[in-house]
């Protein structure tokens, strides 16, 4: 809107008062959309992080949910504990 209505002054008012409006209004309009742009795209990459985020936790808690209703895992067997200073071969 401000980069219209900065064509319309200019158009309107050629000396230089209207001449310098013209610029202001334009650049702060064109300033403005650009921030936009980049508020959008930054919108977007937060609702895709969250998107990946509830992802995430609905694997997790369905691989949590699947390890529960699994049977208990058979005990492993004891392992031979190794003292120190009882090694084979050279140090």
């Amino acid at each position: 809107m401000l980069v219209v209505i900065g064509t319309v002054v200019a158009v309107l008012r050629p000396d230089v008062f209207g001449m310098a409006s013209a610029v202001a209004l334009v650049s702060i309009g064109l300033v403005g959309a650009t921030s936009l742009v980049f508020y959008e795209v930054g919108l977007s990459e937060d609702r895709e992080r969250a998107r990946e985020s509830a992802a995430r936790r609905r694997a997790s808690e369905a691989a949590t949910a699947d390890a529960l209703r699994r049977e208990p895992a058979k005990p492993q067997p004891a392992r031979r504990l190794v003292r120190p200073g009882r090694t084979r071969g050279p140090r």
